[in-house]
C-alpha cells in the first residue's frame, strides 16, 4: 500500500506539494550513497613508484615513465681536451737589453716605447765625464806612443851612426813598447764604452745605436735622466716577427706535453679565429710558486698580429683510453658520492656508485662503476633519488 492511501485528504495534499516543490528544487529521494571526491580521486590516481630493497620499480601507467629517460653509455676513446691559459712574449733569443756602459746624463732620447728601430738607428746620446776620461786617457796614450815611437828611430839612427849607447836603445825600445801597450788599453776600453777614437775638438758624447731591427717593448729612461745603474736596462728592442706563445701547464699534467705536439690556439684579441701550431719548448723547471711548467709554441708575426703580453689559450689534445661516457644530466650527487640509476629489467632500477674520470662539456668520462652496454637514466633521474 503506499504512502497516500493510509493519509487523510489532507495529509495527502501536503504531501503532494513536498513532492512537488523537492521535484523543482532537484531534491531526490534515492538513499544510494554516493562516492566522495576524494575517493574518486583515489579510484583515477595513477600508481606510483615502487621502491623494493635496492629496486626503484617504475610501474606500468605512473605518469614518471614520461618524465624519466634511458639510455646506453656510450663509450669514448677520442682524446680528450685540455685548455690552459698563455701569454705572448718576444722570442728571448731576438730580445736586446740595452744598457748604459758608462754612467752619464741622457741628453737626447730619440725613440719611444712600442716605436719600431731599425739597426744602426740612434736610439739615445748621453754625455759621461767616464767617457771623457777614456777619451783623456786615449789622447794621452797616444801622445806618449808617438813620443816613445820617435825617440826610438832617433837612438836608433845615433847608435848606427856610432854615436849611441846600447843601454839608450835598449831603454828606448822598451819605453815604446810600454807606451803602445797603453794606447792598445786605452782603446780597448773605447771600444768596450762602443764609441771609436775621435779627434781632440769633436763632441765627446756616447751614441746608443740598435744592435737589430725590432720595436721598443720597454723603455726605463727619459731626456734629461741621470744613468746610475749599468746593470739596470735602459730600454728593450725585441724583434717581433715571431713571438712565443708561452702557456703555463700544472705539474699534474706535464707528462701528457711533449715537443712537436700540435696545439691549437684562441686569442682574446680575436676571440673568433683559431690558429694551429706545435710545441717547440717545454722548461725544465716547474716554477715553486706556480706549480706550473712553461711550455712554448713559436708562430710568425710578419704582420705584427700577435703583441706582447696578450692573452690566449692552448687547447691540448691528450690521448685516451677507452673509457665509459654518460652525460651530466645522468650523474647524481649523494653525500660524497656520485651515482647514477642503473637499469636492471625493463623499468626497474637500481643505484649505482660510480668514479668519474675526466669531465668534458657535455658529460664525464666513468673511471669505475659502469661497463660498455649498460642502460641508464639520462634524464629525470633526480625525480626517483632519495
Amino acid at each position: 500500500m503506499s504512502v497516500l492511501s493510509n493519509c487523510s485528504w489532507r495529509k495527502r495534499l501536503a504531501l503532494i506539494v513536498i513532492i512537488a516543490v523537492a521535484a523543482v528544487l532537484g531534491v531526490g529521494f534515492n538513499t544510494r550513497p554516493h562516492l566522495s571526491c576524494q575517493a574518486a580521486e583515489r579510484e583515477t590516481k595513477p600508481p606510483a613508484l615502487i621502491h623494493q630493497g635496492d629496486k626503484y620499480i617504475i610501474p606500468d601507467g605512473c605518469v614518471l615513465r614520461s618524465k624519466v629517460s634511458v639510455a646506453p653509455v656510450a663509450v669514448k676513446d677520442t682524446p680528450r681536451t685540455m685548455t690552459l691559459p698563455a701569454v705572448v712574449e718576444a722570442d728571448p733569443a731576438r730580445t736586446n737589453n740595452i744598457m748604459s756602459p758608462v754612467v752619464g746624463k741622457v741628453t737626447k732620447l730619440e725613440v719611444r716605447l712600442g716605436e719600431r728601430v731599425t739597426k744602426g738607428q740612434t736610439l739615445a746620446v748621453i754625455e759621461s765625464a767616464d767617457l771623457a776620461q777614456a777619451y783623456a786617457d786615449d789622447d794621452k796614450a797616444r801622445d806618449a806612443l808617438d813620443h816613445a815611437k820617435r825617440t826610438l828611430e832617433r837612438v836608433r839612427g845615433l847608435n848606427k851612426a856610432g854615436a849611441g849607447a846600447v843601454k839608450d836603445l835598449e831603454q828606448a825600445a822598451s819605453d815604446y813598447e810600454q807606451a803602445n801597450i797603453e794606447f792598445r788599453r786605452a782603446e780597448a776600453r773605447l771600444k768596450e764604452i762602443g764609441v771609436p777614437a775621435k779627434p781632440k775638438d769633436a763632441p765627446r758624447l756616447l751614441t746608443l745605436t740598435a744592435p737589430s731591427n725590432g720595436s721598443i717593448t720597454a723603455l726605463a729612461t727619459a731626456q734629461g735622466a741621470f744613468v746610475n745603474d749599468l746593470t739596470a736596462s735602459l730600454m728593450t728592442i725585441a724583434n717581433l716577427d715571431s713571438v712565443w706563445v708561452t702557456a703555463y701547464v700544472p705539474e699534474t699534467s706535464i707528462s701528457f706535453i711533449t715537443e712537436g705536439q700540435p696545439v691549437d690556439v684562441t686569442f682574446s684579441a680575436y676571440p673568433q679565429q683559431q690558429f694551429h701550431g706545435t710545441v717547440g719548448f717545454v722548461s725544465d723547471i716547474v716554477e715553486p710558486d706556480t706549480r706550473r711548467t712553461k711550455v712554448r709554441i713559436a708562430f710568425s708575426n710578419t704582420d705584427r698580429k700577435f703583441k706582447p703580453n696578450m692573452f690566449a689559450n692552448v687547447s691540448f689534445m691528450i690521448p685516451q683510453k677507452k673509457a665509459v661516457f654518460v652525460p651530466n644530466s645522468a650523474l647524481l650527487m649523494n653525500n660524497d658520492n656520485t651515482t647514477v640509476f642503473l637499469e636492471v629489467a625493463p623499468w626497474t632500477f637500481v643505484k649505482r656508485t660510480v668514479v668519474p674520470g675526466y669531465g668534458e662539456g657535455d658529460g664525464a668520462r666513468i673511471d669505475k662503476g659502469l661497463n660498455p652496454g649498460d642502460r641508464v637514466i639520462v634524464k629525470g633521474g633526480v625525480l626517483i633519488n632519495d
